[in-house]
């Protein structure tokens, strides 16, 4: 099934897909037409980017313009993950995922079904959560709106999820990183691992 999946979303299509507490919107992050599709499906505004979840840490050196040493400690300590870090984004990500802000979110996925996904599609997805836009995250696939699941082209059912609020989400492009929404993280754990020192 993962196949499957990654044959889907390479062919432009969205799958919906477990990710650590909440099922996301998985399209190719470089597509812009896949990533129109799920502004679509979500009913989202097209001025709210969209973050993208990654394999490996070395994927970030084509996606973002620079890794800032406070943003290299928060994925030292809270990556893989519950955290959500805000980049200046590279001229490879299409504007329309970054909604024209410059910025992308990006994180490590911690489910083992996203890993697999990512693993093998070898390029970046979109980590948005599988509901309309101003509704809750769904951690379970019944709870999913009828118009996500008839817009999604490939449904990954993993079963109940953790649920709750998502990941937090921190702006490193500002020193010292801001938390923009905390979730899973508490802002002061962001903070503490943005500043702690490598040995």
């Amino acid at each position: 099934m993962i196949h499957r999946a990654v044959d889907t979303i390479r062919s432009g299509g969205v799958v919906v897909y477990p990710t650590s507490m909440l099922y996301g919107l998985g399209a190719d992050a470089a597509n812009p037409e896949a990533v129109d599709r799920v502004f679509s499906i979500k009913q989202r505004m097209e001025t709210n980017p969209v973050s993208i979840l990654i394999s490996r840490i070395e994927e970030l050196e084509r996606l973002v313009t620079n890794v800032p040493e406070a943003a290299q400690n928060i994925m030292n300590r809270l990556w893989p993950g519950k955290v959500t870090l805000v980049f200046f984004a590279s001229a490879f990500l299409p504007e329309n995922l970054t909604a024209r802000t410059g910025k992308i979110g990006i994180r490590l996925p911690l489910h083992p079904v996203a890993k697999m996904l990512l693993k093998e599609a070898a390029f970046p997805v979109t980590a948005t959560s599988a509901n309309l836009s101003g509704e809750p995250g769904c951690g379970r696939i019944e709870e999913m709106a009828e118009s996500i699941l008839r817009g999604a082209d490939l449904v990954l059912d993993a079963g109940v999820l953790a649920g709750g609020i998502g990941s937090t989400v921190v702006d490193v492009t500002v020193f010292p990183p801001k938390t923009l929404r905390e979730g899973a993280v508490s802002a002061e754990d962001v903070q503490a691992a943005a500043s702690s020192f490598q040995s």
